[in-house]
């Protein structure tokens, strides 16, 4: 099995005293790689980073014409979002209409992930409910075309749902992988996830990139998910999240998604290429920091994109007194 390169150094006092190996994939939407690092056969779980793959069948179904869903509400829908009170609201709005609950939610309750909120909520005797769940936005999109297409609300995380097999159908095409015999698992929400190889992910944000092959009913939907999250940027992630940097600060240039355990991928609508990369480790900071340094390479982000996004960008490490003593940094794989 091929070795993994280090893809990002973490630096004190000029020694490199930690490493994070990983994988890239970069490729167009005819499967031709433009930039490989590591190895992009090996099969992973993408978690969220399918997100917007996910919230296909919301617009296909008809489901969003039907409720008139806002732009913040399809971005919410590929959200892996903070939970704080924007989101939170959202939600619980959209259930509202469906006339169902969070009771109706399988995806579990958590503290919201913005420390702000979560302080504010312990404060004032709050507690977590299934609509600060970070896939909350994703679960109404499920329950949003399970309702439109009359099928069942009970069990719609089941492995043979209908909304579930959709997505993976749309993965499977727009990745051109068979996953009927993948590797599978339960996502943190309560929902499947399935192993797809880093080059078929990278495929299927090339698709979305250039989504010229695709039926017209495909094409649009794509295009609409991707104008929801760059006109809401605050929706697909919230206060101080990359995803929600990326989509303000390169609207129209990159749609980028996260995914737990080290996973990011991004569509290049300008240069029709999709990015697909994982972190051996896991580490969300050495895959913010990949994907960035992947940006740069490609020449997607310039100089003045990585100084309006410095938070990750030049992300220093500092001590307990404030004074800078490192910086995480991407390695010369990049150059």
């Amino acid at each position: 099995m091929m070795s993994d390169p280090v893809l990002v150094e973490v630096v004190r006092g000029g020694f490199v005293e930690s490493r994070h190996r990983g994988a890239v994939v970069v490729c167009d939407a005819r499967g031709r790689v433009i930039l490989a690092l590591g190895d992009g056969d090996r099969p992973v779980f993408p978690r969220s980073a399918t997100k917007p793959i996910q919230a296909l069948q919301l617009i296909e179904s008809g489901a969003a014409d039907a409720m008139g869903l806002s732009a913040a509400e399809l971005a919410l829908s590929q959200a892996s979002h903070n939970g704080e009170p924007m989101h939170v609201g959202r939600v619980s709005a959209w259930l509202d209409r469906m006339g169902l609950g969070t009771e109706d939610l399988i995806c579990g309750a958590h503290w919201s992930s913005h420390d702000a909120t979560a302080r504010a909520m312990a404060r004032d005797g709050g507690a977590p409910s299934r609509a600060h769940n970070n896939c909350s936005g994703k679960h109404c999109g499920f329950l949003a075309t399970a309702r439109h297409l009359g099928e069942a609300i009970t069990g719609y995380g089941d492995r043979d749902h209908p909304v579930q097999r959709r997505w993976r159908d749309a993965l499977s095409e727009l990745g051109d992988h068979p996953l009927d015999d993948a590797p599978e698992g339960i996502d943190g929400c309560g929902i499947p996830v399935i192993a797809m190889p880093l080059r078929s992910l990278a495929l299927a944000f090339a698709r979305i990139a250039d989504p010229s092959r695709e039926t017209t009913a495909r094409r649009d939907a794509m295009a609409r998910l991707s104008r929801a999250v760059w006109s809401a940027p605050e929706m697909i992630a919230g206060t101080g999240r990359l995803c929600s940097a990326i989509a303000r600060q390169a609207e129209g240039r990159v749609l980028a998604k996260v995914g737990a355990e080290g996973v990011y991928a991004a569509a290049l609508p300008g240069l029709g290429l999709g990015v697909a990369l994982k972190v051996e480790d896991g580490a969300v900071r050495a895959a913010e920091t990949a994907l960035l340094a992947t940006l740069a390479r490609l020449g997607v982000f310039d100089a003045a994109d990585l100084d309006a996004l410095a938070p990750w960008s030049r992300r220093g490490i500092t001590s307990w007194a404030g004074a800078e003593v490192g910086v995480i940094r991407p390695s010369d794989a990049f150059i």
